[in-house]
């Protein structure tokens, strides 16, 4: 009797360990794969494939799986000290859009395409910058911005990796080259000064000889001249005020006056 129950108990304990084992097998066999992932399947160190999303099935202890995440990863680039090509120590660093095109390809062509890419940039980022002058860093950022995706796209296009952007963060000068800038900048605003104002000059010069070409034609211009002038003069509440007399309108008193003497 005792004998019979232990048998039984031992059935028992076997069937329940059996249906552990047939349970962890199972939950080994089947991965679950969200949409903005992808699974690399190794069976036997060989590659299978790329598989997801979704249910997939796989064999527990043959197959190796590794998870590649499919969304676009942001990359911020340390800041990179650089001479430019005139000779101007900068600071500059760069953000780096890029995503994972092909699963298999980041998994087997490289070991670490964050870390690869990373690398890339900074190598990059330093060596496009170097090549170009200051002026050119600091107007042409698209210029930049765009060769320096170009580049880093062709050179990750073979780890599955596409570069969908690049862009130029930051950019700090020395404190001398910030001065020497700023003095550039104001000299350059007083020369936009002075020549706005000898063209203001020359077109008041213009606009004069053409008035006084006008009062040449027809004298009584003149005369309505003075006579906004008194007006102008008049309306400022001044304790005295100078008129301007015409040598014309003298002339005729004085020619009298002087024919009266002679006689």
């Amino acid at each position: 009797m005792i004998i019979d129950a232990v048998e039984m108990i031992l059935s028992i304990g076997t069937s329940f360990g059996f249906l552990l084992i047939a349970v962890f097998i199972l939950a080994s066999a089947v991965k679950v794969v969200p949409e903005y992932q992808r699974v690399v399947v190794f069976r036997l160190g060989r590659l299978v494939g790329s598989k997801g999303p979704g249910i997939v099935l796989v064999i527990p202890v043959i197959d190796r799986v590794v998870r590649v995440d499919l969304r676009v990863v942001t990359l911020d680039v340390p800041v990179q000290e650089v001479i430019t090509k005139d000779n101007v120590p900068i600071k500059v660093n760069a953000v780096v859009y890029f995503r994972v095109m092909d699963p298999a390809f980041s998994v087997v062509e490289v070991e670490n395409y964050i870390l690869a890419t990373s690398l890339l940039s900074q190598t990059t980022l330093r060596s496009v910058v170097g090549s170009a002058d200051l002026d050119e860093v600091l107007s042409s950022r698209e210029k930049i911005n765009s060769e320096l995706q170009k580049i880093i796209d062709e050179r990750t296009d073979s780890w599955g990796i596409k570069v969908s952007a690049v862009e130029v963060k930051e950019l700090e000068l020395p404190e001398s080259m910030k001065r020497a800038m700023a003095k550039q900048a104001e000299a350059e605003r007083e020369r936009r000064a002075k020549i706005i104002n000898a063209e203001g000059e020359m077109q008041a010069a213009q606009k004069l000889s053409e008035a006084a070409k006008q009062m040449e034609t027809s004298p009584i211009t003149l005369q309505l001249r003075y006579l906004q002038t008194l007006r102008e003069i008049s309306g400022d509440k001044n304790s005295t005020t100078i008129f301007p007399l015409p040598l014309d309108l003298v002339k005729p008193f004085m020619d009298r006056f002087f024919r009266k003497d002679e006689a």
